[in-house]
């Protein structure tokens, strides 16, 4: 049997072991837009070539915040500052929830139309000129007003709060799915259809169709939490909505359990680019998320074993 001396083993103690990251698995939240689900898949390809143990889990965009701060759910990988920004604070505020930081992509969401409808409405894109002819957006469900198509409900955005407080003519309806979504807008541009609808970048629908973005009085905080700041001084929402980074978001106890896939996590960037490249290949040419994220993985090996540190 071998003997350890007095010194070597004082020094055995004075030698800090590595953190070893725990092997439960790290779940992280799957919602309804191919964006995400790749985000996310991505991430948590990444994370098992690290050596961690993960598990996706189907959540609501905004009531997943209840599960992070419990810890009944780990990661949400995104965050966008356009709609979620005023969650991920009030959970960030509790202690409960950390900012793992920027995804690397910048979020824009708002309203659209396609380029055709500037003939039928002169003065686009400005939010009054289109408020003006909001009859040429008409539905028979909608009429005399327009029919704003907005994103799934769960996606919030303030979108009826915004048409109230700048006294709008339009009728926000809300798609199912963001592939009903889109679907719509490819059925309406194929026809040349009056309509207007949220669309959101990084995303290939930006660049597949020539439109551009409505022109709302521009954002700022001040405009969604203090009703007397905008053009309507009694309503709130009176603005367009923010643009800003993708972020991601975690329990709180994540980094001390899993601290090895804490500093992934943080070192996780991707571009707008090559996101919408993505969800392209995925609602475009009909790949699943796994072979779309297996074949980014595969031409960009040097990009994300950086993020492990390899």
């Amino acid at each position: 049997m071998k003997h350890i001396s007095a010194l070597t083993a004082l020094c055995v103690a004075a030698t800090p072991a590595l953190a070893q990251d725990s092997s439960d698995p790290i779940k992280l939240t799957l919602h309804d837009w191919s964006g995400q689900l790749i985000t996310t898949t991505l991430m948590g390809e990444v994370l098992e070539e690290a050596g961690n143990n993960v598990e996706y889990v189907q959540a609501d965009y905004i009531a997943q915040f209840a599960g992070l701060k419990t810890g009944d759910l780990h990661l949400a990988m995104e965050i966008w500052e356009t709609t979620g920004r005023e969650a991920l604070d009030e959970a960030v505020a509790t202690g409960n929830v950390i900012n793992m930081g920027e995804t690397g992509m910048i979020a824009i969401e708002e309203w659209w139309y396609p380029a055709y409808m500037e003939d039928r409405c002169p003065g686009l894109p400005d939010w009054e000129a289109l408020n003006a002819c909001a009859q040429e957006f008409a539905t028979a469900e909608t009429a005399p007003f327009g029919r704003y198509l907005g994103g799934p409900v769960t996606w919030g955005g303030f979108d009826e709060e915004r048409v109230e407080a700048l006294g709008m003519d339009f009728e926000v309806v809300h798609a199912g799915t963001d592939a009903a979504l889109f679907a719509e807008l490819e059925a309406a541009y194929q026809r040349q259809d009056p309509i207007v609808l949220w669309v959101y970048a990084p995303h290939w629908a930006p660049a597949k169709y020539e439109g551009s973005f409505v022109e709302f009085p521009p954002y700022s905080a001040e405009c969604y939490n203090d009703p007397s700041v905008g053009v309507n001084p009694n309503a709130a929402y009176d603005c367009g909505k923010p643009t800003g980074p993708i972020w991601k978001a975690a329990w709180a106890g994540l980094p001390e359990q899993w601290p090895n896939a804490a500093s992934v996590i943080e070192n996780f960037k991707i571009s707008n680019e090559d996101m919408g490249a993505m969800v392209a290949d995925a609602d475009l040419n009909g790949k699943s998320v796994e072979e779309v994220v297996a074949a980014w993985m595969a031409e960009n090996e040097s990009t994300w074993r950086g993020w492990i540190g390899q």
